[in-house]
Formats: structure tokens, sequence, C-alpha cells
């Protein structure tokens, strides 16, 4: 008979670990709050007296012909500045994988399953609820827009409810919404480009290899950088993939690792830095405070009164967004952690409980920018199932975000003792005691 540990779910990180998802967590709490209140503006306005002023704003165009770049400033906040929120996507699928909690195979596996699972089941409820009302064909191309989490969304409601969320559960969150993101990015790439001008997405390279080089060997001059990083967007647009992606790859080309030797008279960063956290660091703010809140501006401005809820209502593909937002992101969720425990033998953490999970997996059926963006790819930006799907988009997180609330402070005496523990320093050294003190085990027995 032997000694064994039976694996831990939602168990306690290292404390290096807790301070980066704390403060990451703290700007997108920032920027969700900014989210909220730039999304109520643009549908208060949109639905005002003056909303053909917010149409006529929107769809206002400018930049250069020659380069495709005369763009409207819906489009404009869509392919230009979500660019920025994608690079910080970038920089931080780079971390986790490389430095982060993705990078041990056996800590990614849980987030891992569950956002795959959650990303699938959202698909196929919608693909299902869609065909089932009998609206196939050009409805289908939605099936993506219910996928992904928005963490920003689900940090402000968190905020709202004044939940203490053990930081076990804030971190799977976020590397939960990390791996959608990935998976967001792949779709967008692969199943929304019609067009593929391959000469631009060649000369797109160029610009690209350049930033590289130069990121590398740490030199990070912004009026070296911001140029080969504009290059690289307006080929990248021009050859018909989405603008975004350009914002991942040059995020993925960043450094993390430290390098051997870098060239002295170039560098600007010393060689061990991680030119990535340093990156993140400084555009995350701007990300999430600046270029998200502006983009759902632009896009969550949609018309209620005058029949759009009415015609909402009636619309499959909205209520294939709803159902798959509410129900498939929970059923993807929570049933991928439970597989994931159920193969693996794998117990929850002995302070929580599945209604913990289920919490989870309700604020993970909170989708916004990356769903709106979606919707607009689907469908056309403007059309009318464009439209229905965005106020799906927002309904269907509304009622997420309820549930979610329900469930997480019918829980927030155990989250707040949690808290207390994962804060109390009684020796005063600056970190707290229950990440300095040695991890709880199970013994089982097996013959």
């Amino acid at each position: 008979m032997s000694l064994t540990t039976k694996p831990r779910l939602f168990a306690r990180s290292s404390w290096a670990e807790a301070q980066r998802v704390a403060e990451a967590l703290r700007t997108e709490t920032v920027g969700g709050a900014l989210l909220l209140a730039a999304a109520v503006a643009a549908l208060v306005w949109a639905n005002s007296p003056w909303h053909t002023a917010y149409a006529g704003l929107r769809d206002t165009t400018f930049g250069p012909h020659a380069l495709h770049l005369d763009l409207t400033v819906g489009q404009w906040a869509a392919d230009g500045l979500l660019a920025l929120f994608f690079f910080v996507a970038g920089l931080e699928l780079k971390r986790e994988f490389l430095v982060g909690e993705l990078r041990d195979p056996a800590r990614a596996a849980l987030p891992v399953a569950a956002a795959l699972c959650g990303v699938a089941l959202p698909a196929l409820v919608y693909a299902g609820s869609v065909t089932v009302l009998g609206a196939g064909g050009d409805a289908l191309r939605g099936w993506a827009v219910p996928t992904a989490t928005d963490i920003a969304f689900a940090l402000a409601v968190l905020a709202v409810i004044g939940t203490h969320l053990p930081s076990a559960l804030r971190s799977f969150l976020l590397t939960l919404a990390v791996v959608d993101d990935l998976v967001a990015i792949t779709i967008i790439a692969i199943f929304y480009t019609d067009s593929l001008d391959l000469p631009a997405l060649g000369l797109a390279l160029v610009p690209l290899a350049a930033f590289a080089w130069l990121v590398q060997r740490r030199v990070a001059r912004w009026w070296l950088l911001v140029p080969l990083a504009a290059a690289t967007w307006a080929l990248v647009h021009a050859s018909g993939i989405h603008a975004t992606v350009a914002g991942v790859l040059l995020g993925l080309v960043v450094p993390v690792r430290p390098r051997a030797r870098v060239p002295e008279r170039l560098s600007t960063l010393p060689r061990d830095l991680d030119v990535a956290e340093r990156f993140e660091h400084r555009l995350r703010p701007l990300s999430a405070g600046v270029a998200v809140p502006v983009f759902a501006f632009f896009a969550a401005g949609v018309r209620v009164v005058g029949g759009g809820l009415g015609a909402t209502a009636t619309d499959a593909a909205a209520i294939g967004v709803v159902l798959a937002l509410v129900v498939g992101k929970l059923v993807g969720v929570l049933g991928g952690t439970w597989a994931f425990a159920r193969f693996t033998r794998a117990e929850l953490d002995e302070d929580l409980a599945w209604w913990d999970v289920v919490g989870l997996a309700l604020l993970a059926g909170i989708g916004f920018t990356v769903s709106l963006l979606v919707g607009e790819l689907a469908f056309g930006a403007g059309s009318p199932r464009d439209e229905h799907v965005k106020l799906a988009v927002l309904v269907g997180s509304l009622v997420s975000a309820c549930l979610a609330t329900v469930v997480l402070r019918a829980r927030n005496r155990l989250y707040r003792r949690l808290a207390e523990l994962e804060t109390r320093d009684e020796d005063g050294d600056g970190i707290p005691d229950c990440y300095q003190a040695a991890p709880d085990v199970e013994p089982t027995s097996r013959g």
C-alpha cells in the first residue's frame, strides 16, 4: 500500500503568479468599468432623438484611399484600435505559454480544457438553435459570435457586486480568457477571411521581421517600432485578413526570455529583461482604458426603440446568441471542468465547491468585445442582422452577469474569509503567510 496525492483543482498559485495576476486584473477591472460606461453611453445616444448624429459620427470616412485605408470611424475603432488590444493579447499569450501558468502542461490542462469546451458548446448551441428555428445559410455564419469571454466585462461585474473571489479562481478566469482569445484569433484568421492577397501578406512579413529583429535585440526605440508595426498592420489589412491579426503576430515576436548577447551600442534594454512583460505593463492601460472602450462606444450603439427590440426577438441568429452565451458557456466551462476532474481523478480544493465553478462558468458567458467584432465580420457592419446580434450579445451578457451575481454573492462570505487568509502577513515580511506555508496534501491509499 502506498501513499499518493490527489491533484487539486483551483489550488493556490505561487506568490509571484498571484502578484502578476492581481496587477493584470486591476487594470482590466478599471478598463471594464470604462467599457461598460462607453457601451451605456452609446446605447443612450443611439436611442435618443439625436441618434442620426451618432450614426453620422460612426460612419464618417477618412484615410488614404490609395492604401485601402479610407475607413469609417467605426472601422478604424474595430480594425485599428482593437489591433492594440490583440497586441496585448499576443504578449500575454506568449508569456503564459513560456513563463506563465500555461508553461506547465499539468497546470495548463484544466483552463485549456474548460476554455475549449467553453468555445465548442456555445458554437454547437448556436448552430443547433439556428437550425431548429429554420434559419440556416447566412445565419450560420455567426456560429463564432458567442465563443469568446470578455475578461474586462467579467471583472467589472465582480467589482460591481463586490465579491472577494479567491486568487485561484481569478487566475483560472484570466487564463481561460487568454485561451479564449487565442481560439478567437484563430477563428477570425481562418473563417472570416473572404479573400486573400498573397503579395500583400508576403510584404507584411518584411516589417514584421524587422520589428522582431529589433525587439529580440532589445532595441526599444518607439520611432523605429511604431512605424514598423503600423506598416505590418496596414499590409495585413490590405491582404484581406482582419487587421487585428497583425497585432497578435507583433505581440508573439516580442521576447520573454533572456538573451545571451545584445548589441550594446543599439540596445536600450538589458539582455535579461522580460520585454513582453514591460510592453504589456505599459500598453495594457492604453488598451483597456482607451482602445476597447472606444471600440465599444462605436460598436454597441444599436437601436432598441422603434422596433429594434421586437425584430431582434424574432431573429434566429439573435436567439441563438443569447442561448449560446447563457446556456452554452455554462455547460461548456462547467462540463469541461467536471470532465477534467472525472478523468484525472482530481478534486476541488477543500475550500471550494462546484457552485463556485458554476459562478465562473456563468461569468464566462459575458461576451462583448470579440463577440461584437465577430458579429460585424459575420454579417457586415451596420446590417440589420449585425444590429440584432449586437443587441443579443448585450442581452446574453447581461443575463449571464445577473445569474453569476446571484451564485457568487451567495458564496461571498466564504470568499471574504479566503481573501483575509490570502492577505494575512503576521511576520510582516511583505509576503502573505499562506504563500509560505507548505501546501496541504490529501493522502489516499492504493493497493
